[in-house]
């Protein structure tokens, strides 16, 4: 049986771009991660040199930053991967690109429109919006109906699954709030909330929690895998205590979450034996993005106990971008480098490319955590900001041209 790619689809990047879930999906997040970071680069720039006429948007700025970030960038990765590996996981039928292309086209149309639209056009930031959970629905259906007809529905399916439900209840909270203002603004808010906790933090601790073991085990000799059982549903219980706490105004009880939260986070990174895991460095970028976690919620519980017995919070906004930039961002990269070599037929290696920007990632992680300590703020989030482009743009170029190209070894895919 030839399994070879035809010279027809190697020829043709839309044909190219159609062969996979992950080519069109991944492909789009390029584009998101540096679309709206552009924006927002620029927005954070206005406030801190005065550019009197730079549009604003007609929500609260870092809410647009945040609903974009975490329902579009973010996410658009997270379909591409779950199309790609949910059928794998649980012994279900592949996802075909009638059903993964609109979900790519709608999530980044969306996106496109919402960023947009917060140059001070709210009828565009409210259609990409819209247009956004037109795909959400779609890429959750899709989902849904691989689970469906799987014959081994495990709890890592489940729980993705769970989370992308969150996601979209979160979305569509803000679309919601967006078309009423007459609604509490905490309607929104919980929507950012939702997006942090109930949704993007479960998807990723929950492929951690399956893959960071199984790519130890294959690339490290005598390495034993350890998936407990029971952490998955204790981090979503403590997950969404932290949400309610926090949306019922009851900051100073939000370290009974977080400490036990690091203390879970600690002990998965220590059991999956990091120092084991230093060789090849494709893997070794895989556990030193998952330090990031249980250093975030150090940090939170940290400034959760200052605020319990002093009423201050000292961090400011450390944690998140610990959590944000160090943890997402990191293991993004980590793990898209990962998918993307695999299925076109590249060696299992970290390229000098992805190297570069998982180093400076690094760097912008600890210049955003900065920004809270004091000085010129906005000043250092500029920085930051000019910081994520620099480091993801040869990614970004890099990944885009792999995605369009036929794989490697000829096969299809």
């Amino acid at each position: 049986m030839d399994t070879s790619t035809s010279p027809a689809v190697a020829s043709d990047p839309a044909a190219l771009l159609a062969a996979a879930p992950h080519r069109p999906l991944f492909l789009a997040g390029t584009v998101a991660v540096l679309l709206t970071m552009t924006w927002w680069t620029l927005e954070l720039a206005s406030l801190r040199f005065g550019w009197a006429r730079w549009p604003q948007p007609t929500v609260p700025p870092v809410w647009g930053h945040a609903v974009l970030i975490q329902y579009g960038l973010f996410p658009l990765f997270m379909f591409g991967f779950l199309m790609t590996t949910f059928p794998r996981w649980m012994d279900g039928p592949s996802v075909p690109p009638v059903r993964y292309l609109p979900v790519a086209g709608g999530v980044l149309g969306g996106y496109v429109l919402g960023t947009l639209g917060l140059l001070g056009q709210p009828t565009l930031l409210k259609l990409g919006l819209v247009l956004m959970l037109a795909g959400y629905l779609a890429g959750v259906g899709t989902l849904a109906q691989v689970m469906a007809k799987a014959t081994d529905r495990n709890k890592h399916g489940w729980s993705c699954l769970a989370a992308f439900g969150v996601g979209t209840l979160g979305l569509a909270a803000f679309v919601v709030w967006l078309f009423d203002p007459a609604l509490p603004a905490a309607l929104g808010w919980l929507s950012v909330k939702l997006g942090t906790f109930g949704f993007l933090l479960p998807v990723y601790f929950t492929v951690c929690h399956r893959m960071l073991p199984f790519f130890s085990k294959n690339m490290v000799a005598g390495y034993v895998m350890w998936r407990p059982v029971w952490s998955l549903p204790v981090v979503w219980a403590l997950l969404l205590a932290h949400v309610l706490l926090d949306w019922a105004a009851l900051p100073q009880w939000l370290w009974v979450c977080d400490l036990p939260l690091a203390a879970v986070f600690a002990l998965h990174w220590l059991m999956w034996k990091p120092w084991r895991c230093l060789r090849p460095g494709l893997l070794a970028v895989l556990h030193i993005a998952f330090a990031w976690l249980p250093l975030a919620f150090v940090l939170y519980s940290v400034q959760d106990l200052a605020f319990a017995l002093r009423g201050e919070h000292v961090l400011g906004l450390a944690p998140l971008h610990a959590l944000a930039i160090g943890f997402f961002g990191s293991m993004l990269v980590a793990m898209v480098t990962r998918v993307t070599h695999g299925h076109s037929g590249r060696p299992l290696q970290m390229h000098p490319v992805p190297w570069l920007c998982f180093a400076l990632l690094q760097l912008v992680a600890f210049v955003r955590i900065r920004a809270e300590l004091g000085g010129d703020r906005y000043l250092w989030l500029v920085i930051a900001g000019a910081g994520w482009l620099l480091a993801f743009l040869p990614w970004v170029l890099r990944s885009a041209w792999i995605y369009l190209t036929p794989r490697t070894d000829g096969r299809p895919g």
